[in-house]
């Protein structure tokens, strides 16, 4: 018969040992809109100030252990918060900008001492209104004909603002809302001509547009602001022939002369096109008026008389003179028309004449009586006086000029001709014991001769260029013809001008000279205009405008620039100096070089045009320079000169020190042959510098650029999360006994895992029955000394708990009763509970 085995004594002979699972801490999800929880769903303004608190982490620990709290980032990122690790708080430690970093990648973590939960995030950074609109593609310049018609489009700018929402929109207004010309779209940019409104080259080459450009608004630290910035569009005016040629220097007025000659020049028209910017060609023609008498060359506008003045029928000529623009095309286009007037003139050519009884006559005697009668008229001459002139030139006046006060002379005013009577005014004077004889002369003045005379007052020509060195105090001697003779025949000069303040004229020699405080320099200013004007004593004048040309005198010395202190020389290669001459020409301003002084003097060749050194042809090594000198130094002082050609010469010295060198130096490195080359020229080292560092600073960009779109691909909203979970330190198995009897009462919750059977005979039924899913194993064993503890991560995604295995002999399997079959499977249902949970958070 079959004994049942005894369960109790089973019982007693098994060794359980049972251990609690401890289960990683873990953030509260409080969703979007919540400033606690797990950060998941939260933002943060761009403006939000530095040292702000802006959020609260918080969590738990399913067995209510102490919590702490960390936050750290990627390498490539700033560290933008600091956590409290205790109370969880989130403190902004860093500025944030929405245009340049539109969201934080964070880890943030929980631990509980044992297990760390991480899990990484995702802040959104808003925007505030911190940008102002910029405007792209400046400076506008826009060419705009002047037939453009009234409301068309003109130009289109735009400007950008990189702020989202209203402070990112951006419009357009006129800083001039007055303009009657120009309007601008608000909403596009787009720049008008307004309606009814006209452009002119002739007027106006350029208008200054200046356009405004203005943000929506929005808030900035508390506060409404708005922000704007501002553009200037140059529109410059393109000419189109649409204005007609017009005259310059109008009335027209000429005269001709009885003297004057067939084809002679009387005056010229000068007309242009009224379109200043392309301007055509003009042509000129007589219309009508000429009467054959006149005719007038078709380019230049000259006028000239074809006939005699003496077979002209009319005193008074009045010509129109018609102007054509020619295009580019070669054919006609608008036309003017200027009235002429000419006048015959007769001169006052012909001095009157004196006549006696038988024809032209030019001394007359009488003999007389001392002391005559008081107005007794002398009888016994005949004078006539004739002036064959027309008109006002046929008028004169008659003095008598003699010892005064004894006769005069009637009429004193003659038109054409008269009887000429001399009339006794003082009787006494008239003594033949003073005088046996009394010498007077009838003179005629002619009232208008003068007009002739000032046109032919003249100074040589309409245009006088004068030549002089510029330390000359002396320029030219001006001359003026007047044919006139006594007081009508002196001339007085005078000038004027912009540039004639520097200089004088004597008002009688017509000398040039320069003022007494002025410093005429050819390298300033090389050239002078101004005006001479010749006057006689009527106000009748003549010009000439003067051009003084300053011829250079060698006033300046050569000089050296800075770089000649010091140079560095590298066998075979010259080194070069350079002087410059501040004189304005040549020779004056030619330089040549030459070494003053060096020891030994058998060293270096200077070029005397070119100013370069190098060693003589027989130094081609540091060894054979070494022994030239006591010392074997390889740096020289030379004692150098800069000399030009002028007369006389001046020359320059200048103390020059050289560092001499081998190419096996240069050989070393490149960074010592570069510091070597660029030692004469340190802002060569200085650009090269500048240039290494932009290349580091576009390098930088690019991967910064690069790394913040990858990062931006990324997830933005669900956390990624890890369980850090450390390995307990093994307990002594007695008191892990001991604690598992004490835990026993709870087992309907807990794990409860079994020992390996400590004989083997365990029973075959049991090993039949369902092997319930995997629980946390056990610790190992104790060993002799502690281990170090280990962290390792248990992933959330599966909801599992159930570390990897180590590997280890195979245990023999373990007896089961109905109490352990129940566990397992409420434990079975706990743990699909807890794996949909995980999946929650995911």
């Amino acid at each position: 018969m079959r004994r049942s085995p005894r369960v109790p004594l089973a019982l007693g002979l098994l060794h359980f040992c049972l251990a609690q699972a401890n289960f990683a801490p873990h953030f509260f999800d409080n969703g979007a809109g919540s400033t606690n929880g797990n950060m998941a769903l939260f933002s943060l303004p761009e403006d939000t100030p530095v040292g702000s608190h802006v959020y609260t982490l918080n969590g738990t620990d399913p067995e209510g252990d102490p919590i702490s709290y960390h936050i750290s980032f990627e390498p490539s990122t700033r560290s933008v918060f600091s956590v409290d690790p205790h109370l969880g708080d989130i403190t902004l430690v860093e500025e944030l900008d929405r245009e340049r970093e539109d969201e934080i990648e964070a880890i943030i973590s929980i631990s509980d001492g044992l297990n760390l939960v991480a899990e990484k995030v995702v802040i959104l950074v808003t925007d505030a209104n911190d940008e102002a609109p910029r405007f792209v593609q400046e400076p506008y310049v826009v060419l705009v004909p002047e037939d453009a018609p009234s409301g068309s489009s003109i130009f289109k700018v735009h400007a950008v603002d990189k702020d989202t929402g209203s402070g990112g929109s951006v419009t357009y207004f006129l800083q001039n809302l007055h303009s009657t010309k120009f309007t601008v779209d608000r909403h596009s940019g787009v720049l008008r001509l307004q309606a009814g409104a006209t452009l002119d080259y002739e007027k106006s080459r350029a208008h200054f547009v200046t356009i405004v450009a203005k943000d929506g608004g929005g808030r900035l630290r508390g506060t409404d602001v708005v922000f704007s910035a501002t553009a200037t569009v140059t529109v410059n005016i393109e000419d189109v022939q649409d204005t007609a040629p017009f005259f310059v220097g109008t009335p027209y007025y000429g005269y001709v002369y009885e003297d004057t000659l067939p084809g002679s020049e009387v005056l010229t028209v000068v007309a242009m096109d009224g379109d200043r910017g392309r301007p055509n060609h003009v042509l000129y023609r007589l219309v009508n008026g000429s009467d054959g008498a006149f005719e007038i060359n078709e380019t230049s506008g000259a006028i000239s008389v074809l006939q005699n003045p003496a077979q002209l029928r009319k005193e008074v000529y009045e010509l129109h003179v018609q102007v054509t623009e020619v295009s580019s095309a070669g054919s006609p286009a608008a036309q003017a028309m200027v009235p002429v007037t000419i006048r015959i003139v007769d001169l006052n050519n012909h001095p009157p004449t004196f006549y006696g009884e038988n024809g032209p006559q030019n001394r007359f005697e009488l003999s007389m009586y001392e002391h005559p009668p008081q107005g007794e008229v002398l009888r016994g001459l005949k004078i006539t006086v004739n002036d064959s002139d027309q008109g006002a030139n046929a008028k004169f006046n008659l003095r008598l000029v003699g010892p005064g006060g004894i006769f005069r002379v009637v009429p004193q005013t003659v038109l054409n001709e008269a009887q000429v009577t001399i009339i006794v005014e003082n009787s006494a004077a008239i003594d033949f014991e003073k005088s046996k004889v009394l010498t007077f002369k009838v003179v005629f003045i002619g009232r208008d001769q003068l007009i002739r005379s000032i046109e032919n007052l003249e100074l040589g020509g309409d245009i006088q260029i004068v030549r002089t060195k510029e330390s000359g105090p002396g320029l030219s001697l001006f001359q003026a013809v007047d044919p006139d003779t006594g007081p009508w025949g002196k001339v007085r000069y005078s000038i004027y001008g912009a540039e004639a303040d520097k200089f004088l004229i004597n008002p009688s020699t017509g000398l040039i000279y320069t003022q007494p405080w002025a410093n005429l320099d050819a390298e300033d200013t090389a050239r002078y205009n101004f005006y001479v004007k010749a006057e006689d004593v009527e106000g009748r004048h003549s010009l000439a405008e003067v051009f003084v040309t300053l011829l250079d005198v060698n006033d300046h010395y050569p000089r050296f620039g800075k770089s000649i202190q010091e140079k560095t020389m590298v066998l075979g290669t010259p080194v070069k100096i350079e002087a410059t001459d501040q004189d304005a020409e040549e020779p004056n301003n030619l330089v040549d070089y030459s070494i003053t002084h060096s020891e030994p003097a058998n060293v270096f060749d200077i070029d005397a045009h070119t100013g370069e050194i190098r060693l003589k042809n027989s130094i081609r090594s540091l060894d054979a320079l070494h022994n030239i000198t006591s010392n074997g130094d390889y740096t020289w002082s030379l004692e150098v000169q800069a000399k030009d050609r002028g007369s006389p010469s001046f020359s320059t010295t200048a103390l020059l020190k050289i560092d001499i060198t081998d190419t096996e130096t240069l050989s070393r490195g490149s960074m010592a042959a570069f510091l070597i080359q660029a030692k004469d020229n340190p802002m060569k080292a200085v650009g090269v510098l500048a240039g290494v560092m932009a290349i580091v600073v576009a390098i930088t960009v690019l991967i910064s650029t690069a790394t913040f779109w990858r990062n931006k691909k990324s997830n933005k909203v669900l956390p990624v999360r890890r369980v850090l979970r450390r390995r307990p330190s093994p307990t002594p198995r007695t008191v892990r006994l001991e604690w598992l009897k004490f835990r026993k009462a709870k087992a309907a919750t807990k794990f409860i895992l079994k020992e390996d059977c400590p004989s083997g005979n365990c029973s075959n039924s049991s090993a039949r029955a369902t092997k319930p899913p995997s629980a946390p194993a056990l610790p190992p064993p104790p060993r002799t000394a502690p281990s170090t503890v280990a962290q390792w991560t248990v992933p959330t995604v599966s909801g599992s708990l159930t570390p990897q295995e180590p590997q280890q002999s195979p245990r023999p399997k373990t007896l089961e009763s109905p109490v352990q079959s129940t566990l397992v499977s409420e434990l079975k249902q706990k743990f699909e509970k807890k794996s949909s949970q995980n999946k929650a958070y995911l």
